[in-house]
């Protein structure tokens, strides 16, 4: 056993404490390895600028840089970690942003980038690190979707389809990677306290020229939306650790303001009538 890897006393595919976590800058993923460490982990918190981890690093917590839409910055954490002679037993996928406007008018690069790192940065680091967790015959991978994933919502079609995405890879995963030992956990958050509004608003630029100028207020309401009565993000991530460290997680895990009444609506609300509620709701019908 490689020092570090001490025996971790949860889960029967939980060997050892050694925690990764992507997306570390603020929010949910800080929260979430600030959590993991007061449990006794050994966390490697990580995002695209280290600078941004300081108070982490001050904490006792590992950290590296890592952008997972770069394939070089992948291998470098690769090294880091064989340098330091661990082997990921827990990988949580948080790194992601959302980019909230009307599908019709989105510019192409905005959309590209949204799918790069909010999925295919996500599948590049799981292929980067599977093949460790394959060699021990266990693990763990969670996804961090979204209740958006389940149920779509107008001037946020980007995001929501990212997150679709990631729901239906974590489930295709799920299946793939149980013969090896490796358990796949798809959490989709709710309403949780971040920077996920200010940020997309900061990606946000209205024009008067917009199909959609009638509705801009309601545009700006969907990028606080997820804001409000948000669950704190401590609370948030002592709720996922304790699901993703049970002895045996629920393949999906919700948690936070709207995670459950969602996917109630989605599953049970006809469509037509779903679509004049959001419809309504983003102001829609200003535009007839």
């Amino acid at each position: 056993m490689s020092e570090g890897d001490t025996e971790q006393p949860v889960g029967r595919l939980m060997k050892t404490n050694i925690t990764l976590v992507t997306g570390c800058s603020t929010g949910i993923g800080r929260a979430l390895a600030e959590e993991f460490h007061r449990r006794g982990h050994v966390v490697y918190a990580t995002a695209r600028r280290v600078s941004t981890l300081s108070v982490l690093e001050a904490r006792g917590i590992r950290t590296a840089t890592l952008d997972v839409t770069d394939a070089e910055s992948i291998r470098r954490l690769q090294a880091r970690l064989q340098h330091d002679g661990v082997t990921v037993a827990l990988l949580i996928n948080n790194a992601g942003y959302g980019a909230l406007g009307p599908l019709a008018e989105l510019p192409m690069n905005e959309l590209r980038l949204q799918f790069e790192t909010n999925v295919f940065g996500m599948v590049a680091l799981i292929q980067g690190l599977l093949p460790d967790m394959v060699r021990q015959r266990s693990g763990r991978i969670v996804n961090i979707s979204s209740v958006s994933g389940v149920l779509p919502t107008p001037f946020a079609g980007a995001y929501c389809a990212t997150k679709a995405a990631v729901n239906a890879l974590s489930d295709s995963l799920r299946m793939e990677l149980q013969p090896f030992g490796i358990e796949v956990i798809t959490v989709q958050p709710g309403g949780v306290a971040s920077q996920f509004s200010a940020t997309a608003a900061k990606r946000f630029h209205p024009s008067d020229a917009s199909l959609y100028a009638a509705a801009t207020d309601a545009i700006a309401a969907r990028l606080g939306a997820s804001q409000a009565r948000a669950t704190p993000t401590e609370v948030f991530a002592r709720k996922m650790a304790d699901a993703v460290l049970a002895a045996h997680p629920q393949a999906v895990v919700r948690i936070g303001h709207y995670s459950l009444l969602l996917p109630f609506l989605k599953r049970w609300l006809p469509t037509r009538a779903l679509d004049r509620v959001l419809s309504r709701r983003f102001k829609l019908h200003r535009l007839s």
